[in-house]
Formats: structure tokens, sequence, C-alpha cells
């Protein structure tokens, strides 16, 4: 069977390639059985009937219209860790050049190049340029995730004290920490007591603003604070506040906007934390195996939308897949039709996420047009498809 993608943004060659000769890539969207996109905006797209997945190279999906797809049966992937380490490095460049005034040094020696004397008066001038050093300093990492992890990591390797905060670490998270990390159970404790905050956590309504005034009175005086995620995890304002007060050294944000552009105190990036050529390479590497994965073997891996069920490759005769709403009953009207046909199930898996659920089912004989029908036939199904 064929299949034909459409790339909305430049995707790294590396990954393209490993799409297998099955598949064709398309300058038509409405053609595609899947998108693959970076930071192209998507809310207002008309999402073709034919499409089936949306694989985001990066972890962000801001731009992509999450319930829209849901409600279409439209699996919506991301690459969850292809650019943590991307991320983790300008983590620790923004704490060393929030540490030292790096930036400032580089400045001034450009306006006095022309200066044949400028290694004296450099001598002179090199103290309004200090800074302090990050060793032994107190390092707050909100989200422990896979940049988390990596920075924790990275910065007990430098010997800052570490303090982690995440109520929803995973196993395999915490497997990958250093000892030494502090696990703190309550993210106050972090404002209390750290040197430096640095933010790992997707935006959600609960997590919008949360650095904001009543975080910030909390907060050590001098507190540096590193935002890599996402600049509405910040109240800017309120930051910008803390800054003239005197309470924030300094605020290092990859996102520019012009609430913090030019201020004070603020050294803005142009989100750069995914922009390196591996972090890229990465990427697409993983988004291709996800799609592929998922259109051949109706798999779900690393969704946003829909719950990942992983049942690898089908060994019996035929395998069908189902997007429909979380909602009782749904399984008993399922296995009825295939019984009714005399359809023996071999194996089933059915998991849900919020409103959606996804169940995948092997059979022993093919399922035939008949049961097909029947199954988009009942209330709150939403896509059937058959894989084999």
């Amino acid at each position: 069977m064929a299949y034909k993608y459409n790339c909305l943004n430049p995707i790294a060659n590396i990954g393209l390639d490993n799409f297998s000769s099955d598949y064709v890539k398309t300058d038509d969207v409405n053609e595609a059985d899947a998108i693959l996109v970076r930071s192209a905006a998507m809310h207002d797209m008309e999402l073709s009937d034919k499409l089936l997945a949306v694989a985001r190279a990066g972890a962000g999906v801001n731009n992509i219209p999450l319930d829209k797809c849901a409600e279409k049966g439209i699996v919506v992937f991301n690459t969850p860790g292809a650019n943590a380490n991307a991320v983790k490095e300008l983590v620790l460049a923004g704490m060393l050049i929030a540490s030292r005034d790096i930036v400032g040094g580089i400045e001034w020696v450009k306006s006095d190049a022309t200066d044949e004397n400028i290694a004296k008066v450099a001598e002179k001038e090199k103290k309004k340029f200090a800074g302090t050093e990050i060793l032994g300093k107190k390092l707050g990492i909100i989200g422990l995730g896979a940049i988390g992890v990596k920075v924790a990591n990275a910065a007990m390797s430098l010997g800052m004290d570490v303090y982690g905060y995440d109520p929803y670490l995973s196993v395999k998270a915490a497997w990958s920490l250093e000892s030494g990390v502090h696990h703190v159970s309550d993210v106050n404790d972090i404002y209390k007591q750290c040197d430096f905050i640095t933010i790992h956590v997707p935006l959600m309504d609960a997590t919008k603003g949360m650095i904001n005034k009543e975080a910030i009175d909390q907060m050590k005086e001098g507190v540096i604070i590193l935002n890599f995620a996402r600049d509405l995890l910040a109240d800017e304002q309120a930051v910008l506040d803390g800054i003239a007060a005197g309470k924030i050294r300094k605020y290092v944000s990859d996102f520019a906007n012009p609430t913090t552009a030019g201020k004070e105190g603020v050294i803005l990036l142009p989100h750069l934390g995914a922009s390196t050529a591996e972090a890229e390479d990465n990427c697409a590497v993983m988004a291709v195996d996800e799609i592929q994965n998922f259109l051949e073997n109706g798999n779900i891996i690393n969704s946003v939308n829909y719950p990942n069920v992983d049942s690898g490759v089908c060994q019996t005769a035929g395998r069908i897949t189902i997007c429909h709403k979380n909602l009782a009953n749904m399984i008993t009207k399922f296995t009825a039709l295939f019984g009714d046909q005399g359809i023996n199930i071999s194996n089933m898996v059915n998991k849900s996420k919020g409103d959606y659920a996804y169940t995948l089912i092997d059979v022993d004989s093919p399922a035939n047009d008949d049961i097909i029908a029947k199954l988009n036939a009942i209330d709150d199904v939403i896509r059937v498809r058959v894989i084999k």
C-alpha cells in the first residue's frame, strides 16, 4: 500500500530518507495521509478526511489544533527528548551568560576594537563585567522530563546543588537522575531556596503564568530565572517588576516578544533551543518512525491527543484500529460485532486519554466489509482503520 506525506516545514532529509518505498511526498496537503510539521500554524487549516496523522518534529504542539484533530480521528505525535540535549546545552549557556556579564564584555570589546591600547584599557574596564560562579549554587528545576533530567545531571557535574520538582516524575526519569539531585514535593521550596530557577514544563492552563508575583515574592534576592520552555509560563510583567525591584538579577528567555525585548536585566534569545543540526536530525528521524509505525502497524507512540498503544507487528490474520470517544460500553459493542460474525479476537488493547480512546484489535480471520461498516455505524466511533 502506498502512503502520501506532506511537509509543512523543511524536515531534515536524514529523517525523510527513512521512509520506505511505500511512501511518496506530495505538495498537496489535501491528499496526504500524514503531515510533518515544525512551527507552521495549523489552527486555520482545513483538515482533509484522508489525513490520518500529524507528526510535530519537536516537543511543543501549540501550533496544532489537537482537539480538532482528535474529533476527526487524526493522531498527533511529537518527538519528546529528540532535542533535549540541544536545549540542555543552551540552558547551561544561559546560566553562564547570566552569571558572568559575557555579553557586556563582548560588546565593550567590539566598541573599542580600533583602540590600539585596548589590551591595557581592558584591564581597567573588566571590573564592570565581573560576575559570580555557578559552582556550589542552588539550581531549582521545575519539570523533570527529558530536558529537565539532562539539565539536572549536567549541573551536578558542574558542582551545583540541584533541586528538582515534578509531581508526575516518571520511573524512567527517576532512574536517569543522578542520585545527588534533591527531589522536592513542593514547588514553593524551589522558589524559596534556589539561586537559579529553570522551567521545563508544558504550557497548560495549570502552568500558565506559574512564575507570577506570588512566586517571585518568595524567591531569594538576586535570583536568576531561566525560561526555555514557553514564554507564557511566566507573568513577564511581574518578572520585569521583580528586576526593577532588585529581586531578580537576570531573566533569560528563549522567546522574543514585545514585553521583554530590550528590557533591562533580560537576556533574550530568538528561540534557539532546538536550533542545532543534531536536534533537527533527531526530531526528523523520530517523527518519521512514529508515522510509519502508526500507518503500517496501527501503533501509537508519543501521541499528544490519543493514548499510546503498542502491539508490535501484527502476527495474526488481521488488525483493526478504532478511534472513538472515551465512553462506557464501547468495548462491549465492538466485541459483540466480532462475535456475531464468528471472528475470534486474539488480542485487544484499549486505552484512553481524556475524552478520546483507541482500541487495537488483532483477529484470527480477516475482517470483512460488513463488520467494518457496522463498526463505523456505532455511535461515538470516530474512525475505523483496517491495518491488515
